[in-house]
C-alpha cells in the first residue's frame, strides 16, 4: 500500500539580531490552503525600525495562520504553519511510533541548516517569488494544538500531490485586490488606517484605479481642513508624519497606540534628552547665492540629468565639508570605556518623516562623496522614505544628522541628538527678508540653522567653528570648490 508523508512545519517571527523584541503584522499575502514554496513573500511585518516582507523557507500548504493583521508578535513566536507532503510509494509502516524515516523526511534531514531571516539580513538559496493578493482576507483559523507529524494512507486522508504552476511573479509592491474592496498598495492601507479613511470613499488617481498617498492626503484635506500653504522655498518635500486619527471638534477621545517605530522613537529620544548634555547654538545666514547656485545647477544638468538638485543638498555638503575641517564633531561617547571615539567615516543620516512615524536613515561613507555622488544618494534616501521601504540597515550606524524643519515652513527650534551621536543640525525655512548686504538693507534669501551637541564630546568652541563654517559655505558656495 503506498503512503503519503505530512509534516507540519511551523515558522517563526524571525530576530534580526538588531535587539528589536517584537514586530507587528501589516498584511498577510496567503491563507490557509494556499500552496508556498520556498522563498515566496508571505506577509509583511513592521518592526520598530522599518516595514519589511518575510519569505517562507519551506514548500507546501498552508495549515493555520496563527494572528491576524494588526498583531504585534514576539520574536521567536509562531506566525504560521506550513503542511509538508512528502513522497510516496513507499509501504506503510506498522504504527507510526515504530515507523523508519521516509525518504522524504531524510531528505529534508540532510539539508543543510537554514536560519530564517528577513529580506534583506542575509543570503538565502532560491529565487524570491510573491504571490499576488488572494480575493478574501486571510482569516485565521481558531487557536489548535497542531497535529503531531503522522503517517497517514492515500484511501483514508488523501494529500494531493500538486505541482505548482510556474507563474509571474507579482510586483514588489502588488495591489491588494480582495473582492469588491478598492486597490490599494499595503503602504497605503496603512496610511489609510492611521488616518482613520474609509478607503471606499476615495477617489483614485492611480493606473488602473489605484488608490495613492496623494488621493488620501488630499481626501483628508478636503474632509477636516483647507489645503495648507504652498512650502517655503527651499523646503525639501518629505511626507508629513501622521500622528492621530483627524479628531472632530466636540467629540470623544480617540487613543493611538504606541508601538512600531513611534514607540522605538520615544524610547530613543528619552535615553538620548537624558543622557546626553545637548547644548543648541543659532546662527541666520543670507544664502541668496546658495540658492542661486541651486537653480544653476537644475537648469545646467550638470551633475546629472535626473538628479535632483535642492538646497538641502548644499546644506548636506557645507556640513559634510565643515565636518572635514573640525573632524572631532564626528564622535561618539564610550561609556565603557570611557573613550571619545573620532569616527574615521562620515554616515550622514536624515531624519525624515513618513506615514509610520519619525525615522532617520543614513548615507554610508557621505564625507567621500562628490557633489553628484551626494545628490544621487540623498534623492535615493528620500524616495525610499516616502515609499515606506528604507531597510534596517540603512538607519544603524549614523554619525551625524540633519533635520529638515523648513519643509514645515519653521524657522528654526531645538533638535534632540540622534541616540549615539554627537551632533545634529536643523535647516530651517528660507524666507526672503530685509538683510544688510554691502551697507545697504535689501530683501536676500535668508535661513536658520540650528546645531545641537553633546557637549561631553563637543565643547562651545567646537561647536561654534562647525556652524561658523558651515554658515560661511551657504553664504559663499563657492567654498565648497576650494573647500571641498
Amino acid at each position: 500500500m503506498t503512503t503519503e508523508v505530512r509534516s507540519l512545519r511551523e515558522f517563526k517571527m524571525p530576530d534580526v539580531g538588531e535587539g528589536l523584541t517584537e514586530a507587528e503584522i501589516l498584511s498577510w499575502y496567503v491563507k490557509p490552503g494556499d500552496t508556498v514554496t520556498d522563498g515566496q513573500v508571505v506577509c509583511e511585518v513592521e518592526t520598530a525600525k522599518a516595514a519589511v516582507e518575510l519569505p517562507i523557507p519551506f514548500t507546501g500548504v498552508v495549515e493555520q495562520l496563527f494572528f491576524p493583521e494588526g498583531a504585534t508578535v514576539d520574536v521567536g513566536t509562531v506566525i504560521i504553519s506550513v503542511a509538508v507532503a512528502g513522497a510516496a510509494g513507499a509501504p506503510a509502516p506498522a504504527a507510526p511510533a515504530a515507523a523508519p524515516a521516509p525518504a522524504a523526511v531524510a531528505a529534508e534531514a540532510a539539508e543543510p541548516e537554514r536560519r530564517e531571516v528577513l529580506v534583506g539580513y542575509g543570503p538565502r538559496t532560491g529565487g524570491s517569488q510573491r504571490r499576488a493578493r488572494r480575493t478574501t482576507a486571510a482569516v485565521p483559523a481558531p487557536a489548535v494544538a497542531p497535529a503531531p507529524v503522522a503517517v497517514q494512507t492515500a484511501a483514508a486522508v488523501p494529500v494531493p500531490v500538486v505541482a505548482v504552476p510556474v507563474a509571474v511573479p507579482a510586483p514588489a509592491e502588488a495591489v491588494a485586490v480582495t473582492g469588491d474592496r478598492p486597490l490599494a498598495k499595503p503602504p497605503v492601507r496603512k496610511l489609510a488606517k492611521d488616518l482613520g479613511i474609509d478607503l471606499r470613499a476615495v477617489t483614485p488617481s492611480g493606473p488602473d484605479g489605484v488608490i495613492t498617498r496623494d488621493d488620501l492626503h488630499a481626501h483628508a484635506a478636503a474632509a477636516v481642513a483647507p489645503a495648507p500653504a504652498a512650502a517655503p522655498v527651499g523646503a525639501e518635500a518629505v511626507e508629513p508624519a501622521v500622528a492621530a486619527p483627524a479628531v472632530e471638534p466636540g467629540t470623544g477621545d480617540v487613543r493611538v497606540p504606541i508601538k512600531g517605530v513611534r514607540k522605538a522613537t520615544a524610547q530613543a529620544m528619552v535615553a538620548s534628552a537624558f543622557t546626553a548634555p545637548h547644548v543648541t547654538e543659532f546662527v541666520q545666514v543670507d544664502v541668496t547665492r546658495t540658492m542661486k547656485f541651486v537653480r544653476r545647477l537644475k537648469e545646467s544638468g550638470e551633475l546629472g540629468r535626473d538628479v535632483r538638485v535642492s538646497p538641502l543638498l548644499l546644506v548636506a555638503k557645507a556640513l559634510l565639508t565643515a565636518i572635514r575641517r573640525n573632524p572631532g564633531i564626528n564622535a561618539q561617547w564610550d561609556e565603557a570605556a570611557q573613550e571619545i571615539v573620532i569616527k574615521g567615516r562620515v554616515n550622514l543620516g536624515i531624519a525624515a518623516a513618513t506615514p509610520r512615524g519619525l525615522i532617520v536613515p543614513n548615507i554610508k561613507d557621505a564625507g567621500s562623496k562628490t557633489l553628484s555622488g551626494l545628490a544621487v544618494s540623498l534623492g535615493e534616501l528620500i524616495d525610499t522614505a516616502r515609499q515606506g521601504r528604507t531597510a534596517p540597515g540603512d538607519m544603524q550606524g549614523g554619525t551625524v544628522t540633519i533635520t529638515n524643519v523648513g519643509v514645515f515652513g519653521v524657522d528654526s527650534g531645538t533638535p534632540i541628538l540622534n541616540p549615539g551621536e554627537a551632533a545634529i543640525l536643523a535647516f530651517g525655512a528660507v524666507r526672503e527678508l530685509p538683510w544688510v548686504h554691502k551697507g545697504k538693507v535689501v530683501p536676500r534669501q535668508v535661513t536658520t540653522l540650528a546645531l545641537s551637541f553633546d557637549h561631553r564630546l563637543v565643547d562651545g568652541e567646537l561647536g561654534s567653528r562647525v556652524l561658523a563654517d558651515i554658515a560661511g559655505i551657504l553664504e559663499h558656495p563657492k567654498r565648497l570648490i576650494t573647500w571641498g
